[in-house]
């Protein structure tokens, strides 16, 4: 069901977005989504840090969209007075000149005449910055949504995310995170991460991090809530659309 904010960038509003997020990772459901690109374009300046869960979700989106990119379709958000851009923005002009200009300049170039001496010394640097530039092609990615259980009830909750988020591995980024009841006074973390599908495996990370010593002296159990692979070029369109790249 879609969901409508009223002046998100006044008090009033970023409170009742606040309010809202106190439950919430995302702005709809157990990902990132087009709904958290909407409302995060919608703000016209980072949140102040009295809105604690709207920082943190902020901060967080800012993250994604500099590592990995969001790819969600979610269910769909209104901002009043604020319209999603949908489709991508003209280039500049002075960009459209300066191709101009460029392809001016092409028509100049004598394809059929002697290499200079200065064409060569450029030709010899463009192919040295592109072999120590060269690297191998990144592989997929995936967002992991994570149910981390303690013992019981006596367990120290902050203690057990401190621990979970000490785990460090080459491709595997911590994200946003909640503590959700599950009985008898007992809760559960549940905690959102980034991988990348060739440098980490989430049952390695599981059966060989978060279950043994030290972690395990916190952490009972874990299980895999959500698993999504993140769509690259999905998430390249939408900080297109968004930022008018």
């Amino acid at each position: 069901m879609a969901v409508t904010f009223y002046g998100v960038n006044s008090g009033s509003g970023l409170k009742k977005l606040d309010e809202y997020l106190l439950t919430r990772s995302y702005i709809s459901g157990y990902q990132a989504s087009k709904d958290d690109i909407t409302v995060h374009a919608a703000l016209s300046k980072a949140p102040s840090s009295e809105y604690v869960n709207v920082s943190r979700w902020y901060n967080h989106i800012e993250s994604l969209l500099r590592i990995s990119g969001v790819s969600g379709e979610g269910c769909g958000v209104t901002i009043e007075g604020f319209a999603p851009v949908d489709a991508v923005a003209t280039p500049p002009a002075e960009d459209t000149k300066a191709t101009a200009a460029e392809d001016d300049d092409d028509d100049d170039v004598d394809l059929f005449g002697e290499e200079t001496e200065e064409e060569k010394k450029a030709a010899e640097a463009r192919a040295a910055a592109v072999k120590a530039s060269g690297k191998k092609k990144e592989s997929g990615k995936s967002s992991v949504l994570l149910d981390v259980k303690p013992w019981d009830d006596e367990t120290d909750m902050k203690k057990l995310e401190e621990a979970v988020r000490s785990i460090k591995m080459e491709g595997l980024l911590w994200g946003a995170s909640k503590l959700v009841p599950v009985g008898y006074g007992i809760k559960k973390l549940q905690i959102m991460l980034t991988i990348v599908d060739d440098l980490v495996s989430v049952d390695d990370l599981i059966e060989e991090q978060l279950t043994v010593e030290p972690t395990n002296e916190y952490v009972q159990s874990c299980d895999i809530v959500a698993f999504n692979k993140i769509l690259l070029i999905h998430a390249l369109i939408h900080l297109i659309c968004v930022y008018r790249i």
